[in-house]
């Protein structure tokens, strides 16, 4: 073999080695495993908590509801959403909506319009 045949072998090479280090890199750990599928779970219940609470609460009220004003979580089991219509510019029949989503009840586990209770369903831990 020539200078040139054994350089372009050597070049060659360095790429087979590149190829090889970044596919064996792309396996994840579990830890990154965990931490995608967490994110993924606090995704489907904030999506869920999205679909299910204006529903309950036109269900309820009469009135259709949009965008939350307050949003809270613990980010693994539940999602607390809140309508504060005193914010808005429409008019409502009422002041304030809570509606709670447990992950474990799958689906509304506590829904307060003004003061009243009017879904609360026991959650199991």
């Amino acid at each position: 073999m020539n200078n040139v045949q054994k350089l372009m072998a050597a070049v060659v090479g360095v790429f087979v080695v590149g190829f090889l280090m970044v596919g064996g890199n792309k396996e994840q750990t579990t830890e990154q495993k965990e931490a995608a599928g967490m994110i993924r779970a606090v995704a489907a219940m904030q999506t869920m908590a999205n679909r299910k609470c204006p529903v309950a609460i036109k269900t309820k009220t009469g009135d259709q509801v949009y965008f939350p004003t307050s949003t809270d979580t613990d980010k693994q089991t539940y999602v607390s959403l809140t309508w504060e219509t005193a914010k808005a510019d429409e008019d409502y029949s009422f002041k304030k909506a809570e509606c709670t989503l447990h992950l474990t009840v799958g689906g509304i586990s506590k829904l307060v319009i003004d003061g009243e209770t009017v879904i609360e369903k026991e959650v199991k831990y």
